[in-house]
């Protein structure tokens, strides 16, 4: 069996256009972690300081990429606050095109050989029944960190683009765009948003490089002291004329002052004029974890799918 190849920015554009094409059969079965956006937020924010331990394989079929398996191995995690983390398991991304599913099953393989004497986790969206069946018969199961009130799962929300409300902004706050910001406070913005964080001055460079990447759709709210208090990245698939937000994040000193719904509201308004019609955002989906959900309720979002993690233990 091949092991595979490192993921290099060409694997990762194949992979946006596979989701382009589930997008426009069966779009609940994209998985949360290979969307169109969320493909190039990861490749970019990551690749420099993880990439060593990601590899890859991809399926053609007549020229045209069919499924990949995307498996992140064991590596080093270090945080903006100086700790560092050990990631000693496996995790996966993944997709297939629904017009193949049989090779769900070569994907499994593929990824317990790669990962082999790992413990082994992946995230496949609860609407995939026939790939749920698959991985259960290879003997992945509902992985406990996702159960319960305070449980890890993610739900994705989406809204069309009609009768976006206008934004208001709090006296003294204005939006900002990347194209018009210095990249350490674009940086920093984030860093403030998700401390400790693992984003670096390296990251923000992989993620300008990477497909579907706009600095006029990169959105910022500015503060009147000059923080850069509230973020968030729109990934314009022109495409299928979506647009997905991902990040959304406000600095612990600014929030409940209403600057990421109103970000939210202007970025929506912002992707109207440049195509789209549509819009998603994820989220965690489980009832201890609120406050990004009702953020989406409030400006329109209603959740779409969801995502069912599941676990192999090491026997």
């Amino acid at each position: 069996m091949t092991i595979g190849e490192p993921v290099s920015a060409a694997d990762v554009r194949l992979m946006q256009g596979l989701a382009q094409r589930i997008t426009a059969c069966r779009p609940e079965l994209v998985n949360d972690d290979a969307s169109f956006g969320e493909l190039a937020w990861i490749w970019g924010k990551g690749q420099a300081a993880e990439g060593a331990s990601w590899w890859r394989r991809l399926w053609f079929s007549d020229g045209d990429l069919v499924a990949w398996g995307w498996a992140q191995l064991p590596h080093q995690v270090r945080r903006s606050d100086g700790s560092v983390k050990d990631v000693t398991g496996a995790y996966l991304m993944y997709q297939v095109h629904p017009d193949h599913a049989e090779l769900v099953g070569e994907v499994i393989d593929w990824y317990d050989v790669v990962a082999a004497g790992l413990e082994r986790t992946v995230i496949p969206s609860a609407a995939d029944e026939f790939g749920l069946k698959q991985w259960a018969a290879h003997g992945y199961v509902t992985d406990p960190a996702s159960v319960g009130d305070s449980g890890s799962w993610t739900q994705l929300n989406e809204r069309d683009l009609v009768d976006v409300e206008q934004p208001v902004l709090p006296r003294g706050f204005r939006f900002r765009t990347a194209a018009e910001v210095e990249a350490a406070a674009v940086v920093q913005a984030h860093v403030d948003a998700w401390a400790p964080s693992t984003y670096t001055a390296e990251s923000y460079q992989g993620i300008r490089q990477t497909a579907g990447y706009r600095d006029d759709l990169h959105l910022l709210v500015e503060a009147p002291d000059s923080t850069m208090a509230s973020s968030t990245i729109m990934w314009l698939d022109d495409v299928k004329k979506t647009v997905e937000f991902e990040p959304v994040g406000t600095h612990p000193a600014y929030r409940r002052q209403g600057l990421a719904r109103a970000m939210l509201l202007h970025g929506m308004r912002l992707a109207q004029a440049a195509g789209a019609t549509h819009a998603t955002v994820a989220c965690l989906g489980a009832p201890g974890y609120p406050a990004a959900r009702e953020l989406y309720y409030g400006v329109g979002f209603r959740e779409f799918t969801r995502d069912a993690p599941l676990i192999k233990t090491v026997n």
